[in-house]
């Protein structure tokens, strides 16, 4: 009886050592899946999965290895911090896409409410705020500028203060937002020069730079010390960034790291599949170069 205790403990000792050891390989082998090169600094922005309850998909995120999510407020980043997970694009100042720094009668509510949402930022620990130009209404590029850059100039102070980065979104106005202002680079360039000030810069959108203007991994060369942030998409159709649509993203990403961009980027494409998780871990994967 005594041999047969021995033998059975051995077994089940045996059994549990094994267990042990392939839970140990499935996590080792877990971890070198999500382990990034470190070129990247990969962020998701949120709205993108937001049929996925948000603590889930935060709990999706460390699975993953991807430590920032774009397009949140304050009300989101308690349980952001809970789970590790930086806020690399702010929002939750502002009218939204259409009404934008380019309408003057705007700029008093603008003004106000992005002086309480720099600070907020700052607070939490975090950089960047987005901001955006509106739509032109039937005025022109010259004047939108103008308006942006009177508009503009009240904030930038109080941003330096805080070390809180404006960005405003380069968007198309040719699909997604018609009418919208900040649609080309050069008008968005422009903008920075006038402001002349490290705390604005331009989300560079590759997505809706692709459809307006093309040219992506030249103009990233060109103009990147105007970019503050990045966004991927796959064109046409805003979908998942493999060979199913037209940009080859290893080869933009290669182009941004050789620029010494130290910020974040962050996938913004609509997944397609039955399992958006494996959509995004495929996204992250092709702009880990």
């Amino acid at each position: 009886m005594k041999r047969r205790t021995f033998i059975g403990s051995s077994v089940a000792a045996t059994a549990g050592l094994l267990t042990t050891t392939k839970a140990t390989a499935i996590g080792n082998q877990k971890d070198q899946d999500n382990k990034f090169k470190g070129n990247i600094n990969h962020s998701v922005c949120r709205w993108c999965y937001s049929k996925i309850p948000m603590e889930d998909f935060l709990q999706n995120l460390n699975e993953l290895g991807i430590t920032a999510m774009d397009l949140t407020g304050p009300d989101d980043w308690p349980l952001m911090k809970k789970y590790g997970i930086h806020a690399s694009m702010c929002w939750g100042a502002g009218f939204g896409i259409e009404k934008g720094w380019n309408d003057p009668q705007l700029h008093e509510e603008l003004v106000k409410d992005y002086l309480q949402m720099i600070p907020k930022v700052a607070e939490a620990g975090y950089t960047n705020l987005i901001c955006f130009s509106g739509n032109r209404r039937g005025m022109d590029d010259s004047i939108g500028l103008k308006n942006c850059v009177d508009g503009l100039k009240q904030i930038i102070p109080i941003a330096e203060k805080h070390g809180v980065v404006i960005q405003m979104e380069l968007l198309n106005s040719k699909v997604d937002h018609k009418d919208y202002m900040c649609d080309h680079v050069e008008w968005g360039v422009a903008l920075c020069k006038e402001l002349n000030s490290e705390n604005f810069k331009l989300l560079y959108d590759i997505y809706h730079m692709q459809i307006m203007e093309g040219d992506i991994i030249r103009t990233i060369r060109d103009y990147h010390e105007y970019f503050g942030h990045y966004h991927t998409g796959g064109n046409p159709g805003r979908h998942e960034i493999n060979e199913t649509q037209e940009l080859y993203y290893p080869a933009i990403m290669k182009a941004i790291v050789e620029t010494g961009f130290k910020g974040h980027v962050a996938q913004e494409f609509i997944p397609s599949w039955e399992d958006k998780i494996a959509a995004l871990k495929e996204g992250v994967t092709i702009c880990d170069v």
